[in-house]
C-alpha cells in the first residue's frame, strides 16, 4: 500500500499546485468570499465605480503569501465586471513577443492576471510600462542596422498582478498600479466558515468540532485547508463512517504528520536544528537550509512565514533566532544564545 504524503510534501504541494483545487470551490462573488475585509471593500469600491462609469477597471496589485486567494479574487473581479480573465504567470512570459501575443488578444475591459509578477524578466517588464499607461506596445523587429520598431495599439485592459514577494517588484512597475493591497493569513473563525462551505460543496458531513480541528492546523491558509479536507474525506471513508469529527480529523492529520499547532515535519526539524545545533541562533538562512536538507527558497516561502507569524521564529540582522515559545512547543530547555552568529 502506498504511503500517504508526509506533512512536508503535502503542504508544499498544497501551496504550489493551485490547479489541484476544484474550480467549483472558488467563491464566485465578493459576497461569497470569506475574510480579507479591507481588501474586499477596496475592490468593491473600484468595481462599483468602474461599472457606474462604464469604464475599464484600474490596474490592481495583490500581494501576500501563497494560497490566500489572489487568483480567486482576480476571477471574482472578472465576474463583477462581466469580462474575461486571462491567467498566466511571470516565469511563463519569457520574451516580449509572449507578452505582445497576450495583450493583442485581449478585448476592451478584459483582465490579464499575472501570478508571481515579480518573476517577469526585466526586458519584458519594460514593455508593460507603455501597455499599462498608454495601451500600446513598441515591438522591435530584426536586429542590428535592420532593426525597426513597430507600434501596436491594444485594447484598454486591466492588469491584475499577484506576488508573494512585493519587495522584489521594481519601483517603476509597482507605481503603475492604482491599488496595491495585501492579503493576510486568515483567522481561525474565517477558516472554519471556509471549511464548512467546502465540505458542503463536496458533500462531506462534518461537525463543528471537526471543522475547528482542521482550521487549527491549516496555517491560516484556505488552500491548505481545502487540500486537508480532501485527504480527511478519504480517511473518514476508509477508517470511519464518512463523517468528519474532531477525532477523525486529528487522526488523519497526525497521519500526515501535521500536529495540533499546524507544524509539519520540516517546521519542527527547523526549530530543533536551531535549538540543538546553534543554541537558538542567530543563524543564517543558508546554514539552516544545508542543516535540514532543504532549499533556501522553500524555507523562506513555505515554512518561515508561518513560523514567524506564530511567534516561533524571528528574523534579525544577524540571522534567524528561536523564541521562548518555540522551546515550549519543542519541550526543550532554553539555552544561551550563540555568541558567534552564523551570517551565511
Amino acid at each position: 500500500m502506498d504511503e500517504p504524503p508526509k506533512g512536508r510534501d503535502f503542504l508544499e504541494t498544497a501551496l504550489e499546485r493551485d490547479e489541484s483545487i476544484d474550480a467549483t470551490l472558488r467563491p464566485p462573488s465578493f459576497s461569497d468570499f470569506t475574510g480579507q475585509p479591507r481588501t474586499i471593500e477596496r475592490l468593491q469600491v473600484m468595481t462599483g465605480a468602474a461599472r457606474a462609469r462604464s469604464d475599464v477597471l484600474a490596474h490592481i496589485l495583490l500581494s501576500g503569501p501563497p494560497g490566500l486567494g489572489k487568483t480567486t479574487l482576480s476571477l471574482i473581479l472578472g465576474n463583477e465586471m462581466q469580462k474575461k480573465v486571462r491567467i498566466t504567470s511571470g516565469p511563463v512570459i519569457e520574451r516580449p513577443g509572449d507578452l505582445a501575443g497576450m495583450l493583442t488578444n485581449l478585448e476592451e475591459g478584459d483582465l490579464l492576471f499575472i501570478d508571481e509578477i515579480h518573476r517577469i524578466p526585466k526586458t519584458v517588464e519594460e514593455y508593460l510600462y507603455s501597455a499599462m499607461e498608454d495601451f500600446r506596445i513598441d515591438v522591435m523587429l530584426d536586429q542590428g542596422p535592420n532593426a525597426r520598431s513597430v507600434r501596436l495599439n491594444i485594447q484598454r485592459f486591466t492588469l491584475v498582478g499577484a506576488t508573494t514577494r512585493l519587495g522584489l517588484l521594481t519601483s517603476p512597475l509597482r507605481s503603475r498600479f492604482t491599488l496595491q493591497t495585501r492579503l493576510d493569513y486568515y483567522s481561525r473563525e474565517d477558516l472554519i466558515r471556509i471549511i464548512r462551505r467546502t465540505c458542503q460543496l463536496l458533500n462531506v458531513p462534518i461537525d463543528a468540532d471537526g471543522a475547528d480541528e482542521i482550521a487549527g492546523r491549516a496555517r491560516g491558509t484556505p488552500r491548505i485547508a481545502n487540500n486537508l479536507i480532501s485527504f480527511i474525506r478519504d480517511y473518514a471513508q476508509q477508517r470511519a463512517d464518512g463523517r468528519v469529527t474532531r477525532p477523525i480529523a486529528a487522526a488523519a492529520l497526525e497521519l500526515l504528520e501535521i500536529d495540533r499547532h499546524g507544524l509539519d515535519e520540516m517546521d519542527k526539524r527547523i526549530l530543533r536544528c536551531l535549538a540543538t545545533n546553534y543554541k537558538g541562533g542567530p543563524v543564517g538562512l543558508g546554514t539552516i537550509a544545508v542543516a535540514v536538507g532543504e532549499e533556501e527558497h522553500t524555507l523562506e516561502e513555505v515554512h518561515e512565514p508561518y513560523l514567524i507569524q506564530e511567534g516561533y521564529l524571528k528574523r534579525t540582522p544577524q540571522g534567524r533566532m528561536l523564541t521562548d515559545r518555540a522551546y515550549d512547543i519543542l519541550g526543550l530547555p532554553r539555552t544561551a544564545q550563540s555568541e558567534q552568529p552564523e551570517l551565511f
